[in-house]
């Protein structure tokens, strides 16, 4: 059975100085660029890479969102009203998704009637800050973004 590295184009490549790479975890690293390749094989994100559900799931925009407003534990409807736009049923996915990978927990109540809480794991807390820098960065690219997407736009539709 192939190792987690082996099956996202991990492992440590043969020749390290002759390729850009970014050192995830203890002898697993990935390219920081389309054109490095690993073990001879082109492949940068293999599809059959257990981690690639995983972060497609935590990286959502409700599943950042959702850790975003659990600074603290909150009621279900707490993290709702604080997340303009999202449906009920949206949000009770996202938080079932979100204990299912260990990044909340949900807490029963004993309270009439009974009530339900979430907060966010150790797991989950270790997000936080990576998370908060890429949200750092999304307001301070805001502008320029936008100026992009409009030129883009109006690019396109000529």
């Amino acid at each position: 059975m192939p190792t987690h590295s082996s099956q996202c184009g991990g492992g440590r490549p043969a020749s390290i100085t002759h390729f850009r790479h970014l050192k995830v975890a203890k002898d697993t690293y990935l390219a920081t660029s389309p054109t490095d390749a690993y073990a001879g094989s082109g492949i940068v994100y293999r599809s059959d890479c257990p981690s690639r559900p995983i972060l497609d799931q935590i990286a959502g925009k409700w599943s950042m969102m959702v850790m975003a407003v659990l600074d603290e534990p909150r009621r279900f409807n707490e993290i709702k009203r604080r997340l303009e736009g999202v449906t009920q049923r949206v949000l009770t996915q996202t938080l079932r998704r979100l204990e299912r990978n260990g990044m909340v927990v949900r807490r029963v109540l004993p309270t009439s009637p009974v009530g339900v809480e979430y907060s966010l794991t150790p797991l989950g807390e270790s997000l936080r800050e990576p998370f908060g820098r890429l949200h750092a960065w999304t307001v301070e690219h805001t502008d320029e973004i936008r100026a992009h997407q409009t030129d883009y736009d109006r690019r396109v539709q000529n």
